[in-house]
């Protein structure tokens, strides 16, 4: 069968062949590459700073357009009120974030809330390695810069040592802290005072500046163009299997004339 493959009309026809495969091949790489597509989302700048108060309210749940802005907002840390949140990745690293309670200035009062009771949103200072390292964080009015993202879940971790969490969720840091709280927390870039940045990313240290980066959109998977790319895959298979079937043919032909004469004698008879 070799020979018969080897003829000159049968080679030429491989290469047909194959050339059609690859366009097959393209067709249905272009389908796959078309099967994921970014979900349209509302225009929204989340790289332009903005207050805080501006996004976000005190005891109300975050809207989805607040979420991963860059904000902006003044007050102090309360020191008294700090956490580490565990296995938490850096360059690979699994370690810990130093999250702390900051009081945001001008926070509006939450109805049927005391008064007395003052407002914070936890913000993440930095990612430690060893959490035996922790230090206090910056005193003073302090003007800090980070982005806003949602409240994780709570996490059950009966493992945990003391001024530890699992997750960085908010309704369990209320519990701890016993303080009003928006429902969200800033990753923090800059904590300016009145000498500068005293922030972990302007800081040389053990505490490292954490860096949150905007969310990629969304995407959906298209089925149908999925099932368009694997149809044209099956084409190019299919283009390749039929020129071996005609080789096939070609060399039974020489090899078995009585079978085909016979055939075509009783064609002619019906």
């Amino acid at each position: 069968m070799l020979k018969t493959a080897l003829k000159p009309r049968w080679i030429a026809a491989l290469l047909f062949a194959l050339l059609v495969s690859t366009v097959f091949v393209l067709l249905s790489q272009w389908q796959f590459s078309r099967s994921t597509q970014s979900v349209e989302q509302p225009k929204v700048t989340t790289e332009e700073l903005k207050p805080l108060t501006s996004l976000l309210t005190p005891g109300e749940s975050m809207p989805a357009s607040s979420a991963d802005h860059l904000v902006t907002f003044t007050g102090h840390f309360d020191a008294s009120k700090q956490v580490l949140v565990k296995n938490r990745l850096q360059d690979g690293v699994s370690g810990y974030w130093v999250v702390t309670a900051f009081v945001v200035d001008g926070s509006p009062a939450i109805k049927g809330v005391p008064a007395s009771r003052v407002t914070v949103i936890p913000v993440a200072r930095g990612w430690l390695a060893d959490p035996g390292q922790v230090t206090a964080p910056p005193s003073g009015p302090l003007t800090v810069t980070g982005r806003l993202l949602p409240t994780e879940a709570p996490v059950l971790d009966k493992k945990l040592a003391s001024g530890q969490v699992a997750a960085l969720a908010t309704a369990e840091l209320i519990n701890i802290w016993q303080v009003n709280s928006y429902q969200g927390f800033v990753a923090s870039f800059t904590e300016t005072g009145p000498s500068g940045d005293v922030g972990a990313h302007a800081v040389a240290g053990q505490l490292k500046g954490i860096v949150v980066g905007p969310q990629p959109a969304e995407q959906t998977v298209n089925w149908l163009n999925i099932f368009y790319a694997v149809e044209w895959v099956v084409f190019a298979g299919f283009s390749v299997f039929m020129w071996w079937r005609l080789v096939a043919d070609d060399y039974r032909r020489q090899n078995e004339p009585e079978f085909y004469d016979d055939t075509e004698e009783e064609e002619v008879k019906q």
